[in-house]
């Protein structure tokens, strides 16, 4: 059984299955992936550019850890309304307030934590900073939908959407450590809010390439589908839990390593000790994309995971950098696997008028999973001992395998419904496997 759920024809063997070099042809597809590129840099920024902030005009990671995590459960409860938003109205009619919002946010969030303000002023400014944060990758993905329809390319694409989420990640969290260590501890996040105006803004001007909002798809009764909220998906539920684990290794990660990294008097390897996690994930991505996959999809997903909750149970046992950055390599080559089938995965699950809706809700699952790493991490560290906030990802990864495990059957495709004539102007719908 191919490993994707995309629309191949019947018989259309997978090894067949185009690369990069043809996703890359795709008619117009430049025209939304550079900007998009440009405008999801500063997600990748902004978790540990708060951190660093806020620890420093704090002393607290604990406290700091609790600022980003409201950043993180803002965004990841409304996210998916944004997404909804973005389905029925247009994704540039969401852009344009979003990139608004989050660069006033920002800006707020900046002032009040260098003017010392108490820690409740920073939970209140946090709520809008993550609330208003653009969902450029979401939206990107379902361009490609609108691009590449039932093409089986569509596996590739999300491959190759895996791979540009983590170089964002590869430079993100290095240039945010670098601006907030070498230049000032504002500087990550004030440079966050510039990128998100700017390449938010360039994004939003694509207007060629955005998905048709619902109301353009007719009333012919396939508008009402169109409404309905991917959440009542069974399989996205699953899939939902699953991201939440895969957010406490991002979260748990942040700020276990740059209490490490301070631990040690090395604040500016906190970047290179994410980036090599962050380097694995990415690299392990372009490969699983290139690879014809044989497996089952949910096979695939269920194995992926198991490897990354191994991995991520040897992090609290490091006690070097080079042990530790080993293990991070690792634990990035796990991910990869696991995001990358997960995203496939919702092409065969949800209809596509609720998909940008569906990539929303599994990019709020990641950054909620991340938002309570980072708090509890953060708690960890400062109350326990140095690197118990290493448990953290592995407590969070096997938790969401073991529920990963007991749920997978609802992970099938759905089915697709097939009209059959009988007589004239009589038609009776006929499930088809």
């Amino acid at each position: 059984m191919a490993s994707t759920v995309t629309s191949e024809s019947p018989g259309t063997p997978v090894s067949s299955r185009p690369g990069y070099g043809q996703l890359l042809r795709t008619r117009g597809a430049w025209t939304f992936l550079l900007p998009g590129f440009a405008a999801r840099q500063p997600f990748a920024m902004l978790t540990i550019s708060i951190v660093l902030l806020v620890q420093h005009t704090t002393g607290s990671y604990g406290a700091a850890g609790a600022v980003a995590a409201v950043t993180g459960v803002s965004l990841a409860l409304f996210a998916p309304f944004t997404g909804r938003l973005a389905d029925r109205h247009g994704q540039r009619a969401v852009l344009l307030p979003g990139v608004l919002l989050h660069t006033l946010a920002g800006l707020s969030l900046t002032a009040l934590a260098l003017s010392d303000a108490p820690l409740w002023a920073l939970f209140v400014a946090a709520v809008p900073t993550g609330a208003s944060v653009p969902q450029i990758g979401p939206m990107v993905r379902a361009r490609w939908g609108v691009k590449l329809q039932d093409s089986p390319l569509m596996t590739t694409a999300a491959a190759f959407e895996s791979v540009t989420d983590e170089l964002t990640f590869v430079f993100g969290p290095l240039l945010a450590t670098a601006l907030c260590t070498a230049v000032d501890p504002a500087a990550g996040l004030l440079t966050e809010a510039a990128l998100t105006l700017v390449g938010g803004l360039l994004f939003a001007a694509q207007r060629g390439t955005q998905p048709a909002v619902a109301a353009d798809a007719g009333v012919d009764g396939h508008a009402r589908v169109k409404h309905a909220s991917a959440l009542s998906v069974p399989g996205v539920r699953v899939l939902i839990v699953a991201f939440l684990g895969i957010g406490a290794v991002f979260g748990g990660m942040q700020v276990s390593l740059a209490a490490f990294s301070e631990s040690i008097g090395e604040p500016g390897l906190n970047g290179v000790l994410y980036g090599t996690f962050a380097a694995g994930n990415m690299l392990s991505g372009v490969v699983c994309g290139a690879i014809a996959w044989k497996v089952a999809p949910r096979r695939r997903l269920v194995v992926a995971y198991a490897a990354l909750g191994l991995a991520a149970s040897g992090l609290w046992a490091a006690q070097s950098v080079v042990v530790l950055a080993g293990i991070g390599l690792l634990v990035g080559v796990c991910i990869a696997p696991a995001l990358i089938t997960g995203y496939t995965l919702v092409d065969g699950l949800v209809p596509a008028g609720a998909r940008t809706e569906a990539f929303t809700w599994l990019t709020g699952a990641v950054a909620l999973g991340q938002a309570a790493a980072v708090m509890v991490a953060g708690q960890m560290e400062d109350r326990l001992w140095d690197g118990a906030g290493f448990l953290v990802p592995m407590g969070g990864t096997l938790l969401a395998l073991a529920t990963l495990v007991t749920l997978r059957s609802r992970l099938s495709p759905r089915v697709v419904s097939r009209t059959v004539a009988r007589g004239v102007g009589h038609r009776v719908p006929v499930a088809v496997d």
